[in-house]
């Protein structure tokens, strides 16, 4: 009898060990982020995991923190009701613009990316800049700020502005003649023609009508993960392993005076 009841104290005392030390590595829940996984190199499916820029730097975050996670590609419109909500998921990690008319609806970490929006046409395109689009059959992804930004050019009730899904789709459109133009964020641009040499389509930088942007993880009002987030953000930037993540996925050195200089 008192044998078993050694042995159930000693097991009792190792589930009380293994809890504390749950809680210490990971507040004693695991943090699910949304994502939408069609943005490569950000963020795209690698068979059946999220793989991208963003998934690795969320890890190296996540490490520094301290906090369990998981990542789950739930496409762009369900990431943003979801993470808003602030049930099934709690952040959201996506290429995510940070702008002041989702901050009405959104909290924010701080900035971790530095990014502008690009054009997309084909070769022999007599497209140059933002403004030349203004008559022109455009593709976007919905909600994005390229989205908001070519309403302005646009104007809302154009139908010659195609709002997609998914920068895939957009892409496709010009693929298939659809559309004179993509616009969309200069990361997903840059690798689509670094991974369609043949397909001859030329990319134009704006910088006058296409201002930066910054990216950050987005998170629901008023979310404690804010306060535990934003130290191991600035963390990983100083300490080099956000630009060993940068240079892994785009093959130069990172701005990260600039990035750290952004509130």
């Amino acid at each position: 009898m008192m044998k078993k009841l050694m042995i159930s104290v000693v097991a009792a005392a190792l589930v009380l060990t293994m809890a504390g030390c749950g809680s210490k590595d990971s507040g004693g829940t695991k943090v699910k982020f949304a994502t939408d996984a069609a943005y490569a190199p950000m963020e795209y499916m690698d068979k059946d995991k999220v793989a991208g820029f963003d998934i690795d730097f969320l890890a190296e975050v996540m490490k520094e923190a301290g906090l369990a996670y998981s990542v789950t590609n739930t496409g762009w419109d369900t990431m943003l009701t979801s993470v808003q909500q602030g049930k099934e998921y709690q952040a959201g990690i996506s290429s995510v613009s940070i702008t002041d008319e989702r901050k009405q609806t959104y909290d924010y970490t701080a900035p971790y990316f530095e990014s502008t929006n690009m054009i997309l046409v084909k070769e022999g395109s007599p497209i140059k800049s933002a403004l030349d689009l203004k008559d022109k059959k455009v593709a976007v992804q919905i909600s994005t700020t390229a989205d908001t930004l070519m309403t302005k050019i646009m104007g809302g009730d154009n139908k010659s502005l195609k709002r997609m899904d998914n920068n895939t789709l957009a892409l496709m459109e010009l693929e298939s003649n659809g559309v004179d133009a993509v616009v969309a964020d200069i990361a997903i641009i840059r690798e689509y023609v670094k991974n369609n040499p043949n397909k001859k389509f030329v990319s134009i930088a704006d910088a006058k009508n296409f201002e930066s942007e910054y990216y950050g993880i987005l998170l629901p009002k008023g979310s404690d993960l804010k306060a535990k987030l934003d130290p191991a953000i600035k963390k990983v930037i100083e300490n080099g392993k956000y630009a060993t993540v940068y240079k892994k996925w785009f093959g130069q050195e990172p701005d990260t005076k600039k990035l750290l200089d952004q509130k």
